[in-house]
């Protein structure tokens, strides 16, 4: 084959992979007939813990976060930027709902732009078409910033946003760990943890690629940061009972009398405003996946 005919052939799969790996946005009607509700908003966005990766570094727990961005999170990749999501033209401001749910669920930005998974769509794609509305109805309620975005720093090859829809066609949209649930407060758990806490983000190991090895769901992980372990939460290292759970979830404290710190201090402070049978169905859960050593 001459050299100009593997020009055009290499031109031809360039141009299909950039077709076939382009995002494919929500329809315009996903939101048709629901009205969101910030009141319930709240409590997705609690649950969700974007406060914990979305306010300015060193910033206090309030009613009305200011959601500026600008935390730095290592990874094996490279480190991430957490983005301005506020109310303000800096933010969200200027996107529309449908621009909001398809970043949330698919991972998608404007301009049809692929987002890199340190925001945890992967987990959020199985979010309600209510919970997202209602998230975006609260997240509007909540103060503008005018800080601008910080860029990421990763380098090549993972630079190249079109490679993360290659890793988009083997992330487990739509599917679930525990495949079956016996109860509503089994179900909710599932939901509160597999979805909108994300809780196998930092929980589980990733494989070379970065994606979450199931086979090992929850068992810990190194720290992406390269500092220390994240704990293996199946109840083959957790030994706590349900109360014990539910009493850690909601004040920090575990049952030997340390606390939780860091970030997962501030993932709790959300889930502390979660009702009781929330953090029980989180409990139940967790003492009903596989228990891995």
């Amino acid at each position: 084959m001459s050299f100009s005919a593997w020009s055009a052939l290499l031109a031809a799969v360039a141009l299909l992979a950039v077709v076939l790996l382009k995002p494919d946005p929500l329809a315009n009607t996903f939101f048709e007939g629901l009205a969101g509700d910030a009141d319930r908003g709240a409590l997705v966005f609690a649950a969700a813990g974007c406060a914990s990766c979305h306010t300015a570094p060193g910033a206090e727990p309030s009613e009305t976060p200011v959601l500026t961005g600008g935390r730095r999170f290592a990874s094996p990749f490279g480190t991430f930027a957490a983005p301005n999501i506020s109310s303000g033209p800096q933010g969200l401001g200027n996107w529309s709902d449908i621009d909001i749910a398809n970043a949330i669920l698919l991972g998608e930005g404007l301009n049809r732009t692929h987002l890199y998974p340190a925001l945890p769509y992967s987990a959020y794609s199985n979010m309600t078409r209510q919970d997202a509305a209602d998230l975006i109805a609260y997240l509007r309620t909540l103060p503008p910033a005018n800080t601008p975005n910080q860029p990421h720093d990763v380098g090549f090859p993972f630079n190249i946003r079109l490679g993360i829809g290659v890793w988009k066609v083997f992330f487990n949209r739509g599917d679930w760990v525990l495949e079956t649930v016996q109860s509503p407060e089994m179900e909710r758990g599932r939901y509160l943890v597999e979805v909108l806490g994300h809780c196998g983000e930092c929980h589980t190991p990733r494989g070379i690629l970065g994606g979450l090895d199931r086979s090992r769901w929850l068992a810990g992980a190194p720290n992406p940061a390269g500092q220390g372990q994240i704990p293996n939460i199946t109840p083959g290292k957790l030994g706590w009972s349900t109360e014990e759970i539910v009493e850690f979830l909601s004040t920090v404290f575990t049952p030997e009398f340390d606390t939780a710190g860091g970030q997962m201090a501030e993932v709790i402070a959300g889930l502390a405003r979660l009702p009781q049978s929330d953090l029980e169905a989180i409990a139940a859960y967790l003492k009903a996946v596989p228990a891995l050593d």
